[in-house]
Order: C-alpha cells, then sequence, then structure tokens
C-alpha cells in the first residue's frame, strides 16, 4: 500500500480557492470562529473517537476561545496549541485522527495568524474523507468527498460572513 497523503495539496482547486478567496474577505475574528467552531462541531468527534481519554485538541479550542474571550494572552493559548499539534504526531498510525488533530491544531492557531484557517480544509476535509470512505479508497474518491466537505465550510463561513467586512484579514498565503 503507498504512503498516505496527510492533507490536500491541489493550492488551485476549485474547492480549495473558492474558500481562500472569502477567507480574503473576512476578519480576522470571524475566522478564528468559523475555525474553531467548524473544528469543535465536526473533527474533535473524529478525534474523540479513536482516543478519547486525549483531551488535548480541545484544550487548543478551549484555548482559541478564552483567547477571544481575552481571558489569556497568545503565549498561554499557544502551549495549548502545540500540545495540540504533539497529539498529531502522538496519532501517526490513525490517519483520521491525524488529520483531524492537524486541522484542530491550525484552526486554533487563527488566533496567531488568520492564515493558519486555511488547515481547517487542507487537513479537515481529509479527516473526513478518511473516516466516510476509508483510507483504503482511490485518492479521485478521497478528494471528491474532502471536496464536498470543503463545500460545507464554505457553507459555513459564508453564513456567519460579514458583506464588506471594513477590516479584512491581512492575508499572505505561503504555498
Amino acid at each position: 500500500m503507498s504512503k498516505l497523503r496527510k492533507m490536500l495539496s491541489d493550492w488551485d482547486a476549485p474547492y480549495i480557492q473558492k474558500l481562500v478567496k472569502l477567507i480574503e474577505t473576512q476578519s480576522k475574528l470571524t475566522l478564528v470562529n468559523w475555525a474553531v467552531d467548524y473544528s469543535e462541531r465536526v473533527l474533535m468527534p473524529l478525534w474523540s473517537k479513536h482516543y478519547p481519554g486525549d483531551i488535548r485538541p480541545q484544550h487548543a479550542l478551549n484555548a482559541a476561545r478564552d483567547w477571544l474571550a481575552k481571558a489569556i494572552k497568545l503565549p498561554q493559548a499557544k502551549t495549548f496549541i502545540l500540545k495540540c499539534h504533539e497529539a498529531a504526531r502522538d496519532a501517526e498510525e490513525n490517519p483520521v485522527a491525524q488529520a483531524a488533530a492537524r486541522a484542530i491544531g491550525q484552526s486554533a492557531s487563527t488566533i496567531h495568524s488568520a492564515r493558519h484557517c486555511i488547515g481547517l480544509a487542507l487537513y479537515g476535509a481529509l479527516a473526513v474523507a478518511y473516516n466516510t470512505l476509508g483510507t483504503g479508497t482511490a485518492w479521485e474518491q478521497l478528494e471528491k468527498s474532502a471536496a464536498d466537505e470543503c463545500g460545507r465550510m464554505l457553507e459555513a463561513l459564508s453564513s456567519i460572513s460579514i458583506k464588506d467586512e471594513p477590516n479584512p484579514a491581512k492575508i499572505e498565503w505561503r504555498c
């Protein structure tokens, strides 16, 4: 069996570019809320299904929410986010959980840099596809499933987007 992909990597894919275009019109706070809410609703259950006793990803999401509420500063939140990334590394043998934890970590990291929110799509959509179809499924089918999930992510962001947002995040994509 060939090595499994850890993330979606076609930056020019229409399902990624639609998200990018909308992301670029929104404030950092909107992006944090979207990424954290979506991760908690869709990806935390995937992580918890495989690692119910490991709460590092949930702590990262909680820390991002605490940062939003101005209850903690970035360095405090960063500690929890780094633990989430550690959880992803520890889940090397489980592609669903690993991709979910990576997406959660990137979503929480949006508090640091708005561009991290794209990790929700790049890792999270693949986590959902692996969970839905299985890791042995042909890449074309997995990518179609991931594209569908990206469509749901786009709908979620669209539903909270601020029309004519006066302070869109300044994002420099490094892809």
